[in-house]
């Protein structure tokens, strides 16, 4: 028997590669408290470079969860918002937060141990 669980356009997939790459979950937590300018977000974040950053921002807004919001004047003035999905990320994200305090030394010491036996 087979299953369609996890197609590649199955909805668990979706969400997984949404949050998968280093940066996106990271940024959409960033915004949970609200809009802020590429300059605040790097603030809140930290270790990212501009680049990255807006990169990564790119994810959210082609996906759904961010909105970019540019404004006119000299200079221009960019601004990101969490949509009303994005607003629906922090508990998930949260919720691997938490998993990953409570867990991540025993997968540091899983890699040690896999990369002293490789």
């Amino acid at each position: 028997m087979t299953t369609d669980a996890f197609l590649a356009d199955c909805r668990a997939r979706l969400a997984f590669d949404l949050l998968s790459n280093t940066w996106n979950a990271v940024a959409l937590w960033a915004l949970r408290d609200g809009p802020g300018r590429p300059v605040e977000l790097r603030g809140r974040i930290g270790g990212v470079s501009s680049e990255v950053l807006t990169e990564t921002l790119r994810r959210p807004q082609v996906n759904g969860p961010a909105a970019r919001r540019a404004y006119p004047g000299s200079p221009p003035r960019v601004e990101y918002r969490p949509t009303p999905l994005g607003r629906t990320l922090p508990a998930p994200i949260d919720a691997f937060g938490a998993w990953a305090f409570a867990h991540g030394d025993e997968v540091m010491a899983a890699q040690e141990a896999f990369t002293d036996h490789a």
